[in-house]
């Protein structure tokens, strides 16, 4: 896989957790914990959560060509109405919420509280199932775990130093809206070629 390729997906993963319940909960929980700790925890879940996706990705790739187009279509359009048409205040409350039921005290469990959080937050979200819809189109599960991981990293730090600054520059409705356009155009994508063939 090229450089381009795997900043792409860095790019678009990065982009599709900002505005996501988790970022909410990752600020939320940094205002109640250390935010090392929160890192520590959020960022563990996180990798666990691609694990799974780059597995599931790769059970998807076995299947026929034609099967996994229309799978990885219909994936790719299910995450534009997503992004398009959930908004971008239920996200919010719904990660505030969750950050909020557990108020931890010691290092040990503000880590744990954080991994708790978010893997259950994350538990078939958008991002664990595009990571497994990018596995299933490009055969690349180690460069997309590794450029997935990166990202949901990258953005568990800002979220945990900086989220709320963030939100003031990137309003999460926008990411939401460049987002969802992005998978319109790669489901249509992923169907004109499937008619093509």
């Amino acid at each position: 896989m090229t450089i381009g390729a795997l900043l792409g997906i860095f790019t678009l993963m990065f982009l599709l957790e900002l505005p996501d319940k988790t970022m909410i909960a990752t600020i939320v929980m940094s205002t109640r914990a250390r935010p090392s700790s929160v890192i520590l925890g959020a960022s563990s879940a996180f990798i666990v959560q691609m694990a799974i996706a780059v597995t599931a990705g790769g059970l998807l790739a076995q299947l026929p060509e034609r099967v996994k187009a229309v799978i990885v279509g219909l994936l790719f359009l299910g995450g534009a109405a997503y992004l398009l048409f959930v908004s971008a205040e239920e996200e919010s409350v719904e990660g505030t919420r969750a950050a909020e039921t557990e108020r931890p005290a010691a290092r040990c469990k503000e880590i744990t509280t954080a991994f708790g959080i978010i893997f259950i937050g994350e538990f078939g979200d958008l991002t664990q199932i595009q990571a497994a819809n990018l596995v299933a189109k490009t055969h690349q599960p180690y460069a997309v775990f590794g450029a997935s991981c990166a990202a949901l990293v990258c953005v568990t730090v800002l979220g945990a130093y900086g989220g709320q600054m963030l939100q003031r520059v990137l309003p999460p409705k926008v990411i939401r809206k460049v987002g969802g356009v992005i998978f319109t155009g790669l489901g249509i994508h992923t169907f004109v070629s499937l008619a093509l063939r």
